[in-house]
């Protein structure tokens, strides 16, 4: 049974009254009600900084690639990037799309062990991921199930965080030099325990690196590896995807490319039949296939009520979806840096009419640096060849099993609505001001709260006009409120 009181281990670092219990000790909160929300906000720009700093790269690219130098090589654990928050004794978990969790027994772990070391307060990034008993590879998915929805506290107690990087330690930023850093990590979290260093070799040569990446990868399965350098950068390595997907448009070349094929617009089919636009691929093809494919896309154009822009501000040329194409890619991300949902267009295919329709945008992701690898006659576009979960096989997807077409968005909720009236030249002028929460904010596409001022005068030559503020914060809406009010609501403005 979920717990109900707020006095079983909850950090003094959030407001207990926001936390939703799940099991017994744990339970789960957001990062606006931190006592400090600048903790989430460190956190959202400590992955915004290493995500633009990472640079994808595959196996080929080791020795070509890689500049000489020294490398930390980490693997790269396939669960969920949170951030240890410490202080006082105290110990939760805040990932960058907000959500905070308290109560694991991990955190317990972590506590115990950064008192030992005398530290008073402390922001580590780390892997939330979840050990299987069976000693198997962890997975994103794994890690999602059980820390929504645990169905035990065995399932709780393997909840592990593998810790890659130290933010601050009582205040002091990371050292300049990523080995100390580490060093640092496996004095405070020594052993292979719940919250532990992750795996990690130092590599002075590509024959270190490649040997780290057939045992961890190739042999184990592993999702790849993290290469960080005090000269030279760092990278992320990682065994390349193959994904079937449908071709829903493509672009031209222009000038001397005229009549060569620019790129594809590729889609996968979600159950409910809809067509998923996933990204673009514009590399991979020879001269001759950028001919070829150009001329025969013309005989499959199609109508289409939706526009997708791609390079140079061109609009795709939609086309049935007759072709399944086979691609690769490095990387597929779901998430934006800030933890945001990416979401992208559901399309119906009238076949008769040979038209896309938009239905919503849903949930899916983007694709790092795809390449075309060759067209597959034996596939046909359907919910089977080119299925969507092709995606959430690699990275958690939300709403994937939803019907794009009778999927229905929260209910917005007015919080304020103030009306004034002023008499003016023997006309009703009129001022508003209106507050809603929209409950879409874990959509991806909406704000928290809206703040929308009109301001109607029958005198003035544009007679109508408006402002809108967005937050995700009912305190920092609630100011802007007093702020809209106090700036245009004055003397003569009677409330209606």
């Amino acid at each position: 049974m979920a717990a109900t009181s707020k006095n079983q281990g909850v950090p003094n670092l959030i407001d207990s009254a926001r936390i939703e219990w799940k099991l017994g000790k744990y339970g789960m909160g957001q990062g606006k009600d931190l006592k400090n929300p600048a903790h989430w906000q460190k956190t959202q720009e400590y992955r915004r900084i290493q995500a633009s700093r990472l640079i994808p790269i595959e196996k080929k690219d080791i020795r070509p690639r890689l500049p000489s130098g020294e490398y930390h090589v980490s693997r790269k654990v396939d669960g969920e990037l949170a951030v240890l928050v410490y202080e006082h004794g105290e110990a939760l978990l805040v990932n960058p799309g907000g959500t905070v969790r308290v109560g694991l027994p991990l955190l317990a772990d972590a506590a115990k062990k950064l008192g030992k070391g005398s530290v008073k307060s402390a922001l580590l990034a780390g892997e939330l991921y979840y050990r299987h008993p069976d000693g198997s590879r962890s997975r994103v998915h794994d890690v999602s199930r059980v820390a929504r929805a645990p169905s035990s506290q065995e399932e709780l107690d393997r909840l592990c965080l593998a810790v890659f990087d130290v933010i601050e330690i009582d205040g002091q930023k990371t050292p300049a030099k990523h080995a100390d850093t580490f060093a640092k990590i496996c004095k405070l979290f020594s052993g292979k325990d719940r919250v532990h260093p992750v795996d990690a070799i130092t590599a002075k040569t590509p024959e270190d690196i490649e040997k780290c990446f057939a045992d961890w990868v190739e042999g184990q399965g592993g999702e790849g590896l993290v290469l960080r350098s005090d000269t030279v950068g760092s990278y992320k390595l990682k065994p390349r995807h193959t994904l079937d997907v449908a071709v829903i448009g493509y672009t031209e070349g222009t000038e001397d490319r005229k009549g060569m094929l620019h790129d594809l617009l590729c889609a996968v089919i979600r159950k409910d039949g809809g067509f998923q636009i996933l990204g673009r691929v514009g590399t991979g093809f020879s001269d001759e296939e950028r001919r070829t494919f150009v001329a025969d896309l013309k005989h499959l154009h199609a109508k289409s009520d939706y526009a997708e822009i791609g390079d140079g501000h061109i609009a795709y040329q939609m086309v049935r979806p007759v072709w399944v194409i086979e691609i690769s890619c490095l990387d597929l991300i779901s998430q934006s840096t800030r933890g945001v949902g990416i979401d992208k267009m559901v399309l119906s295919y009238d076949e008769k009419q040979a038209c896309y329709v938009p239905i919503r945008r849903m949930p899916l992701g983007s694709l790092i640096s795809p390449v075309f690898v060759r067209r597959r006659d034996d596939k046909h576009a359907n919910s089977v060849d080119v299925r969507a979960q092709q995606i959430s096989d690699l990275v958690e997807v939300a709403q994937l099993e939803k019907d794009a077409r009778t999927y229905t968005l929260p209910v917005s909720q007015v919080l304020r609505r103030e009306v004034y009236v002023k008499t003016l030249k023997g006309q009703t002028a009129v001022r508003k001001l209106l507050l809603w929460k929209t409950n879409k904010e874990t959509e991806g596409d909406f704000p928290a709260y809206v703040l929308h001022y009109t301001d109607y005068s029958p005198t003035r030559k544009e007679p109508l006009s408006r402002e809108i503020r967005v937050s995700a914060s009912r305190d920092q809406i609630e100011g802007l409120w007093k702020t809209l009010h106090s700036e245009n609501i004055v003397k003569g403005w009677v409330q209606a």
